[in-house]
């Protein structure tokens, strides 16, 4: 299968031959930032044994990071639309890198580490939130047509998810050999990006007379809401369910397949990575497809999560191993279709003045999911399989009638076909 970097390449690619690396270099962000979160969660078994922790607190590696991002993401939005993306966008990649030193300094040198692991991974939070967000209004300044602007969000997606798939081989191999490891690798991915970033993305500077101050700002967002706020709202609540539905499956599935099948290492990372294979694919494809269509994007979220409620109801009656990953697949590909169509309404419905802030508001929604899907998760987990994805279908549902009562795109304006309130 050609990666998502050979198909940027291609001669018949709608993004222009002078924006392709930047774009790469801009993929770069979300995978790394994907890696230092999704690269632990087939070493959180190992980390509660070897700091002889519960489930729910090692769940905790993942939520802190969470949390912080969560409360940091519309700031550093703000900030971006202010000042510029890539002044944000650095030194947010240099202090993650510096969190992750600090949590696998703490994993090496002390004999009780797990509150100094808590610390650096609250540092990457700070350094997640003004980073990986911040990439959605920067491919929409980056280009101008709005085809060009789908695609390359669906690439970014995808790169998301690429790191999803990747997360959890390259943490389990990296924990084979030292537990603590994947905490020292980030630093250097982190490294990488910031290269990439200082020498190959170029931006449209920003004008002294478009800077508002923060009063005018908040107004003006009050205002996007006062217009907007229902099809705004819907893509929120959906893109933190998913993200909820799929940190918290992911959790799910790495403690079940260690704790009740004996599979550990690289094995379960690899079965991890099937369904966000899937999952990557699916990104890849509907960024490809979808184009400026508005109506295309409601309807190819509405059956997606049609497929994703139907496949988890299913599911709450079988548990059998090879069922429960052959069901994470097509919820894989579920999720993967409607995360491009949610990113591209909220790009492309926003003007390039707010796009910043309110794209963070969208992400602080998605790391909302985040930060409650592991422990959620692990207290489901002790309830039943059952109870597990029942709750899983009704969340599916409700985010299908809200994209299909709330996301209404507007048949007459053409080609930008902005949503109606």
């Amino acid at each position: 299968m050609e990666t998502y970097f050979h198909q940027l390449w291609k001669k018949d690619v709608t993004v222009s031959k002078k924006r392709r690396f930047d774009l790469i270099s801009v993929a770069s962000i979300p995978l790394i930032m994907t890696l230092g979160n999704s690269m632990l969660i087939p070493v959180l078994p190992t980390i509660e044994k070897k700091l002889s922790i519960s489930s729910f607190e090692s769940s905790l590696v993942i939520t802190v990071y969470s949390v912080v991002a969560i409360i940091l993401i519309p700031i550093a939005g703000y900030l971006s639309d202010q000042y510029g993306r890539k002044k944000i966008i650095i030194p947010s990649l240099f202090i993650a890198g510096i969190g992750g030193l600090v949590s696998g300094f703490a994993s090496w040198q002390l004999t009780e580490p797990f509150s100094i692991i808590l610390i650096g991974r609250a540092l990457q939070g700070v350094g997640a939130a003004g980073a990986a967000p911040i990439v959605l209004p920067l491919v929409g300044d980056m280009y101008k047509k709005e085809s060009e602007v789908s695609e390359g969000l669906g690439l970014i997606e995808t790169s998301n998810t690429f790191g999803k798939v990747l997360s959890p081989i390259l943490g389990a191999i990296l924990a084979n050999l030292i537990w603590f490891l994947p905490f020292f690798a980030f630093p250097i991915f982190c490294l990488l990006s910031i290269v990439l970033v200082i020498f190959f993305v170029h931006t449209p500077k920003k004008k002294k007379s478009e800077k508002q101050t923060a009063k005018e700002f908040i107004g003006k967002v009050k205002d996007i809401f006062r217009k907007d706020g229902k099809w705004i709202s819907a893509i929120f609540i959906i893109g933190g369910i998913l993200m909820f539905i799929l940190f918290g499956i992911l959790f799910y599935l790495s403690t079940m397949l260690e704790e009740e099948y004996g599979v550990s290492s690289i094995l379960k990372g690899v079965i991890l990575a099937i369904p966000l294979a899937a999952l990557c694919i699916a990104s890849f494809v509907t960024g490809k497809r979808i184009e400026q269509n508005k109506i295309v994007m409601k309807w190819v979220t509405v059956v997606s999560l049609l497929v994703l409620t139907l496949g988890a109801g299913v599911t709450s009656f079988f548990d059998g191993v090879y069922f429960l990953v052959g069901s994470l697949l097509l919820t894989g590909v579920a999720i993967g279709a409607s995360l491009p169509c949610l990113d591209a309404l909220i790009t492309e419905g926003i003007e390039k003045e707010e796009r910043g802030t309110i794209t963070s508001l969208y992400s602080s929604m998605r790391f909302v999911g985040v930060a409650l899907g592991p422990p959620v998760f692990s207290y489901l987990m002790d309830k039943s399989h059952f109870v597990m994805f029942l709750v899983i279908a009704v969340l599916a549902l409700l985010s299908l009638c809200v994209a299909f009562f709330l996301i209404t795109p507007e048949t007459n304006k053409s080609p930008k076909g902005l949503l109606k309130a």
